[in-house]
């Protein structure tokens, strides 16, 4: 990997998400050498992943260069690889690119679609997890209203135009907002000689509400605000396959569409070596203590998605948000100072700063620990913290115009299709 030789101690982090940027950040100045590994160069801005699949923002407006973030700070190295294994006995990160020794790791792989076991499914239906997944979406999405213009049969033409989206949470939510208001506003224009009110998306969730997170109230304002923009909302009811053609649930109710977005639910992103049963969760994550460390080892840690931290008002561990992951990976950079120098590490608290969720044009619900508050004015505060988080100047900026833009002129510049999108057969 051509890593300099140093006197100070190697921390290898494996993940530039949320955690991993906000670890890195921490210790970019102390005297440690830290090497940071991605499968990508680039740190992606996922709550805003819908809006590049629906044509709302270009992905380059998401996501921020890793080296730019921490360009400046001495005895970083960022290396583009996939991490393949880690061999705790010999303290090695084994890569697509080769093999690297570490003092100390972190892993904040972060998560990945959770199809729950189902291949059909995964096989045939679309996530939305990453840039290249959401690049993919958005070009279907188009590539069916120009098929549904070329076919005279109509049951073809009314599944290309019905869309299912499996998942009741944030995303799901945001994303039947974002389609509904693509429907009402973009369609007509640029389909004038297709019937777009033939156009149906569906939100289909296991449980008895939506946004199952957030308060009753949340729930149920979010669901009338989708009821109002024209989305069928679908509750008890739990996919059990899609083969590409028809959904077929736990009841009679069927689906005939050649669009299933699956967002019902993510999964840690295991590394193999660190995935033995007697350490990870039915949902893939890490097991660590309140420092964040992973049972069995002092000097391996994960944080973000991938670790869970059971504590009293999480017992299934902290919730697989941006939030968690930014505190611990600032407080794992306080810690491992703390733990070289010798001293008592500090236990990780997490503070809760609310949830929140958009569904279109002045339209979202945000709960805070005091505060619960629906309607336009949850819309601005839901904008403002999304631009507050955003990494780098440009991007903030080029965002809030495209808002600005989009919100005057009622339109989604980024409706393209720059590479079509072919299914695998």
């Amino acid at each position: 990997m051509n890593i300099p030789r140093t006197s100070f101690p190697r921390i290898i982090i494996i993940g530039g998400g949320f955690a991993g940027i906000a670890l890195a950040k921490k210790l970019s100045k102390q005297e440690v050498q830290v090497v940071l590994l991605d499968k990508n160069n680039y740190h992606n801005f996922q709550p805003l992943l819908y809006q590049v699949s629906t044509g709302g923002l270009e992905p380059d407006s998401i996501a921020y260069p890793i080296r730019k973030v921490l360009k400046d700070f001495p005895n970083f190295h960022f290396r583009l690889a996939n991490v393949d294994e880690i061999d705790a006995k010999n303290n090695t990160v084994i890569t697509n690119i080769g093999n690297l020794k570490f003092d100390y790791l972190v892993v904040a792989s972060g998560s990945k679609t959770n199809y729950f076991g189902n291949a059909e499914v995964e096989k045939h239906s679309m996530a939305m997890k990453t840039i290249p997944q959401s690049l993919n979406l958005r070009s279907l999405i188009l590539e069916n209203f120009e098929d549904a213009l070329l076919t005279s049969n109509l049951h073809e033409r009314n599944a290309l135009m019905n869309f299912v989206i499996v998942g009741g949470g944030p995303t799901g939510v945001e994303l039947a907002g974002a389609l509904a208001e693509i429907k009402k506003g973009i369609l007509p224009k640029d389909y004038p000689d297709l019937d777009t009110r033939s156009v149906q998306i569906n939100i289909i969730q296991s449980s008895d509400c939506i946004l199952k997170g957030m308060s009753d109230k949340a729930s149920q304002k979010a669901e009338d605000f989708l009821e109002k923009l024209g989305v069928n909302v679908w509750k008890n009811i739990r996919v059990t396959n899609y083969d590409g053609k028809t959904v077929t649930t736990n009841t009679d109710l069927i689906f005939e569409t050649a669009t299933v977005i699956w967002a019902a639910g993510v999964k840690g992103a295991l590394i193999k070596g660190l995935d033995a049963a007697d350490f990870i969760t039915r949902s893939n994550r890490l097991l660590v203590n309140e420092f964040n460390q992973v049972k069995d080892y002092n000097h391996i840690f994960a944080i973000g998605d991938i670790a869970c931290m059971v504590t009293n008002d999480f017992p299934d561990g902290l919730p697989m948000m941006a939030q968690p992951a930014i505190q611990q990976g600032k407080q794992l950079g306080d810690n491992m100072l703390q733990l070289l120098e010798g001293k008592p590490m500090k236990s990780f608290v997490y503070k809760d700063k609310g949830v929140m969720a958009t569904i279109g044009r002045n339209k979202a619900v945000v709960d805070l620990k005091r505060f619960k508050f629906q309607g336009i004015f949850a819309w601005y505060v839901w904008m403002f913290v999304h631009l507050f988080f955003l990494i780098g100047f440009r991007n903030r900026m080029v965002v809030f115009i495209n808002w600005v833009y989009n919100y005057v002129r009622f339109d989604r510049e980024a409706r393209l299709i720059i590479r079509p999108f072919k299914r695998k057969n």
